[in-house]
């Protein structure tokens, strides 16, 4: 019997989200988390990790069928990456094809491919507010494998110059940060920077995903677009927000997989 037009047309347009988690940076809990995403990005040894947390990772996430991606971030373990560090063109092109190469040497071992690329902490949230250092990753990037996905913040320079060169980007969202009017993140230097109640998590959530956008610190709704929420491993909440986020997406006819 054919399937009416109305439920092929639902079908089609079925909505969709990818969940990303930062792993392989000490937190002790990636696996419990595995189960409830579909990404996960790798710190490569820089702002975290090491060759055997890589491998470790990069195992499990085969076992979860979960996409791998790359976190590098700035040189700089004693704050967790999260101090700006002004480099030349040259450096920051080092920075990120080296940290790619480290990564995906461990996934030679396993048969395994890198699917995305996510920059760490400072990193990131400097290049998404500067245009010449987004340029100088995306192109990092895409001299690396032109099929890398670049995770950025939704709407910064990060997306617009992968845009720019035909390298595939993936706006970014958070589960577990605020916003400004802007649309960037609330500095993790403000004590209003991070969503600890799960309620308020799930709503932002779903915000994003059903009506691609969130509202501000103060009030006001802001349009973004969602490609993939990042849940971070690290709060004190995390395996209980990733488990909550996940049912909910999953309840409200949401396919959660990577981009």
């Amino acid at each position: 019997m054919p399937v009416p037009f109305v439920y092929k047309n639902i079908y089609l347009n079925m909505v969709s989200i990818d969940l990303n988690c930062d792993m392989g940076e000490g937190m002790n809990n990636d696996t419990q988390l595995m189960p409830f995403i579909s990404s996960t990005n790798i710190a490569c040894g820089f702002h975290a990790g090491n060759a055997d947390m890589m491998k470790y990772t990069v195992e499990a996430a085969l076992q979860y069928d979960i996409a791998i991606g790359a976190h590098p971030g700035f040189n700089d373990k004693e704050n967790f990456g999260r101090t700006e560090i002004k480099l030349s063109k040259e450096d920051l092109y080092d920075l990120i094809t080296y940290q790619i190469f480290l990564l995906q040497k461990v996934c030679d071992e396993f048969g395994a491919n890198i699917h995305h690329i996510k920059p760490h902490g400072a990193l990131y949230n400097m290049a998404a507010k500067n245009r010449e250092m987004s340029a100088t990753i995306a192109n990092a990037i895409k001299d690396v494998d032109e099929n890398l996905i670049l995770y950025g913040l939704s709407g910064s320079y990060l997306i617009s110059e992968a845009e720019k060169i035909n390298l595939k980007p993936a706006n970014e969202v958070f589960a577990d940060r605020t916003y400004q009017d802007d649309s960037s993140l609330t500095s993790r230097k403000e004590a209003n920077a991070l969503i600890e109640d799960e309620n308020i998590s799930i709503q932002q959530v779903l915000q994003m995903v059903q009506k691609q956008s969130v509202t501000s610190i103060s009030g006001n709704t802001i349009n973004i677009k969602s490609d993939t929420i990042c849940i971070h491993g690290d709060g004190k909440h995390a395996i209980a927000f990733a488990k909550k986020i996940h049912q909910t997406l999953k309840e409200k006819g949401i396919e959660i997989k990577a981009v």
